[in-house]
């Protein structure tokens, strides 16, 4: 089993899409982090407000692929689908 890691940026066109980030994320966050095979999950602010962190971590391929699935049918993923994010996966 190889360790799936994502790193990048989710980027806000405006304060609008900052306001949804924020509305959302505590609840990602919890919920990614009770992910079976989750070994760390940050969403962190950066020196521009329009811009995120995002580290995830993952023990292996096949829960960073139910990860993905769980996210994209979650509140989280459709309110943040118009989100840009520009993410580098390594290890799947």
């Amino acid at each position: 089993m190889t360790d799936v890691y994502l790193s990048g940026q989710l980027v806000c066109r405006n304060s609008d899409d900052v306001a949804i980030v924020v509305q959302h994320f505590d609840s990602h966050v919890t919920l990614t982090l009770a992910e079976a095979g989750c070994v760390s999950f940050s969403v962190t602010p950066t020196g521009d407000p329009l811009v995120w962190q995002v580290d995830e971590h993952f023990r292996d391929a096949a829960a960073f692929r139910l990860h993905q699935d769980r996210v994209a049918a979650s509140t989280w993923g459709r309110a943040t689908a118009g989100i840009e994010r520009r993410y580098t996966i390594t290890g799947f």
